[in-house]
């Protein structure tokens, strides 16, 4: 394969540079050189900052170079290649996305939206835009149903690795802790991304193996994407595999429960139900409950957790400890 010429990767540095450079706000050489490096785009310092001396050469682009490190930014006044003028909307769905999708986008569309993001900060900030749409932020909440937890730390770059090699559907080496402490090192076909409360899980295929496997991105310490590509195996599907409760630490096995469940406590399953082909019936004080459900250690940590407001558990093919 030819290699690119100098003149093509002068032009495709220079189109992701003006893509990335705010009209709102500055931005640095430095962080731009980040943010470029975050898509693949491996220049020096130097390199960067020779090219936006080019660019303010020939578009509407200002350098502060009052003190430094210099800003940039384009001239607000400019139709050029700026990015366009969000709308409040438009902000507030970047601000709700990157707060609470950061882990479900490719991590090389994320940095490419992060001009996008910052704008969006900007106009919600308290010096511009309408104080409703920047007060909304504070009006809308997504709450745990258990109790709240603080995130474990990712190391950005090993999701990055993690996320590249799903993206291009590439083989991946890893290095983590299992939960047992043991530390290992596996090459992984990775095939999906999950996020479960607090915790971002990678489903893959071991190496050898044709069953698919559950591993904490947190416990991951270093991964490394291979050249090799696989053929993303058709049989398997995420939305299949989380209706199976393997999220729930089962094997996809349902299985037939029924208990006693008191009025106040198991009124909520009237509105949400355990399954489509659940029954209540109802006495004076308490619910009769059948239901389809998967077996997992999610369903024996739910059924003990209400402790003697449930009572008379039974499970078809499954010993269970009666609860009382």
């Amino acid at each position: 394969m030819a290699k690119r010429s100098s003149t093509n990767e002068s032009l495709v540095i220079a189109f992701e540079l003006l893509k990335r450079i705010p009209r709102s706000h500055q931005v640095t050489a430095r962080e731009l050189h980040c943010q470029l490096e975050e898509v693949g785009i491996l220049r020096d310092l130097r390199s960067v900052q020779r090219s936006l001396e080019m660019l303010c050469d020939h578009f509407d682009i200002l350098r502060d170079d009052r003190t430094k490190p210099y800003g940039y930014r384009w001239n607000k006044g400019s139709e050029s290649l700026s990015l366009p003028k969000l709308s409040s909307v438009d902000a507030l769905l970047l601000s709700l996305a990157q707060e609470h999708l950061k882990y479900l986008l490719p991590a090389n569309l994320t940095s490419s939206l992060d001009g996008f993001f910052q704008e969006a900060k900007y106009q919600l900030n308290p010096t511009s835009g309408s104080t409703k749409d920047r007060e909304w932020l504070k009006k809308v909440a997504v709450v745990s149903e258990t109790l709240p937890l603080l995130p474990p730390k990712i190391d950005s770059l090993v999701f990055r690795k993690v996320s590249d090699a799903l993206y291009h559907n590439r083989y991946l080496t890893i290095d983590y802790v299992n939960a047992s402490q043991a530390q290992k090192s596996s090459m992984v076909m990775p095939l999906g991304l999950a996020q479960q409360g607090q915790r971002l899980y990678l489903v893959c295929r071991f190496d050898g193996y044709d069953n698919e496997r559950t591993i904490a991105i947190h416990r991951i310490k270093k991964a490394t994407v291979s050249t090799f590509e696989f053929e993303r195996p058709k049989e398997f599907k995420l939305s299949q595999y989380y209706t199976d409760g393997r999220f729930g630490f089962g094997e996809g096995d349902k299985c037939s429960i029924r208990f006693c469940i008191a009025k106040q406590t198991g009124f909520y399953l009237k509105e949400t139900p355990l399954s489509s082909d659940q029954t209540l019936e109802e006495h004076p004080d308490y619910f009769v409950v059948t239901a389809t459900v998967i077996k997992s250690k999610q369903l024996d940590r739910w059924l003990n957790g209400f402790g003697n407001l449930i009572w008379d558990v039974g499970i078809t093919d499954h010993e269970y400890e009666t609860l009382t």
